[in-house]
Parts: structure tokens; C-alpha cells; sequence
């Protein structure tokens, strides 16, 4: 449904911006309107993006998709990543997930400006 090579490309014109998307932006920007179902389906193309990234050596692109309310990444980022951060933090929300998401995405945001 979603073509990865496009999100990935959106998603690296952000970090080179120091933008994040949300959900429902991004889903916007890809011609849909959110819903739950396409949410876990666009999360699933983010979760591969950042396995390929991790793949070639490269910082995650997947935290610059982040929740309207609070401006964090959803559970599900959180949750699957506890095999491949050992820093992450035991809560998905509050301050601490809030310093650790603004950590990756600088680390995003770095790289791609280098690169």
C-alpha cells in the first residue's frame, strides 16, 4: 500500500529540514486520510524503513513520525525497539520518552545533514 522508497525519501527531506511529521500529515501527504488500519500500515513500512536503515549503519527515521497530542512516536515505536536500544526508556510518554525521542531525532537530523 504504501511504497517505502517514497516514505523513506519523505522522510530524509524532513531530517535534512529538522521536520517531523505526524501521523496523520504524513498519511495526508501520502494521499489518505488517517484511520487506525492505515496508521498500523504506514507503521509497518516506517518499522522496514528503519531495519534496512539499521541495515547500512544509519540513525532511525521512523522517530520523526510522532503522535498529534504529545508530539512522541506510538507504543509500537517504543515496544519494538527494546531489542535494538538498550537505553531505551521503560516509559513510552513523559519527560524521559520526550528526551529520548529528542535524542534520535537530533541523531537524525545530524546525519542527514552530513550526509
Amino acid at each position: 500500500m504504501f511504497d517505502p522508497a517514497e516514505v523513506r525519501g519523505l522522510l530524509i527531506e524532513a531530517a535534512r529540514t529538522r521536520q517531523v511529521f505526524t501521523y496523520g500529515a504524513l498519511l495526508n501527504i501520502l494521499g489518505h486520510t488517517f484511520t487506525r488500519p492505515l496508521m498500523r500500515q504506514l507503521c509497518k513500512v516506517l518499522d522496514r524503513i528503519d531495519e534496512d536503515g539499521r541495515a547500512c549503519g544509519e540513525p532511525g527515521l521512523a522517530v520523526l513520525v510522532v503522535r498529534q497530542s504529545d508530539g512522541l512516536p506510538g507504543q509500537g515505536w517504543f515496544v519494538g525497539r527494546t531489542e535494538v536500544h538498550d537505553d531505551l526508556p521503560l516509559a513510552w510518554e513523559g519527560p524521559e520518552a520526550r528526551r529520548y525521542t529528542e535524542a534520535r531525532q537530533a541523531e537524525a537530523f545530524d546525519y542527514w545533514n552530513a550526509a
